[in-house]
């Protein structure tokens, strides 16, 4: 199995070093490579976020057959599979598509973290620091080479030397580049959880995470997940603009038409 990943992994970097050689950017060829991938995932993408969208729409109705049937665990099992049948949905049509795309999400991300780069920027994000490493460099922080930098070693490093913070076209660029990850899977969230108060705490948890993260992550991977996310986001706002348009769901059992009427 190890084999089969090697060779995987030596594939990816293949490709995104053919891009390299055609484009002469290792920028460039990261965002080549993440074009590629989604490209080629594009089709369970689609299927996972059409799912999700449906299941979405539903929710108001699945809500009130919660509340309907809080006493009775077997009939709301029976009139929520009925209501899913009625509507075409299917709950698992989202997870399958996901479980096949995080194998090759795992490889890319692998390829990405121990890529060398030869000390390459782009747009002045410098491809194989972080955002705490650049921000060292900045602070003037001696480091061990492979050695990262801990959030806390450059808070001191902020109090000892808050000079250093002036070199901000350091560690700017790929700070930049965080807070515009942070910014699209905020939005990014706020779409997914539109309609359900109870997603509504994950608008705010998931950025902050996905923030924290990305804080030691090289700027090579910052770059592939923003553009990444950023797909994914034009991707989500076609396929929710695709599925408001269609027929609304059905509301199973719900306000029968009565007698006569039309």
């Amino acid at each position: 199995m190890s084999v089969l990943w090697e060779a995987a992994s030596n594939a990816m970097y293949g490709l995104m070093s053919a891009i390299h050689g055609f484009v002469g950017s290792w920028g460039l060829a990261i965002i080549g490579l993440t074009l590629l991938v989604r490209l080629a995932l594009h089709p369970l993408n689609h299927k996972q976020l059409v799912s999700m969208q449906k299941m979405q729409k539903l929710q108001p109705r699945l809500k009130m057959l919660q509340e309907k049937y809080k006493d009775d665990k077997e009939a709301l099992s029976r009139e929520t599979m009925a209501l899913y049948k009625e509507n075409k949905v299917n709950p698992a049509a989202g997870c399958l598509p996901l479980l096949v795309q995080l194998p090759i999400l795992i490889l890319l991300f692998r390829v990405l973290m121990n890529s060398d780069f030869g000390g390459a920027s782009f747009l002045g994000v410098t491809l194989e620091g972080s955002v705490l490493s650049t921000m060292a460099s900045a602070l003037g922080m001696v480091t061990e080479e492979g050695v990262q930098v801990g959030f806390t070693a450059v808070l001191k490093g902020i109090a000892a030397n808050p000079g250093g913070l002036a070199s901000v076209g350091v560690y700017g660029p790929n700070l930049l580049l965080l807070g515009l990850i942070i910014f699209v899977t905020w939005y990014q969230q706020k779409m997914t959880s539109s309609g359900n108060p109870q997603m509504a705490m994950m608008n705010y948890f998931m950025p902050l995470f996905m923030g924290f993260i990305c804080l030691s992550l090289p700027g090579g991977v910052m770059l592939y997940w923003g553009m990444s996310s950023f797909i994914g986001v034009a991707q989500q706002w076609w396929v929710v603009r695709k599925v408001s348009t269609e027929e609304k769901p059905t509301l199973y059992k719900e306000n029968p038409l009565k007698k006569g009427e039309l």
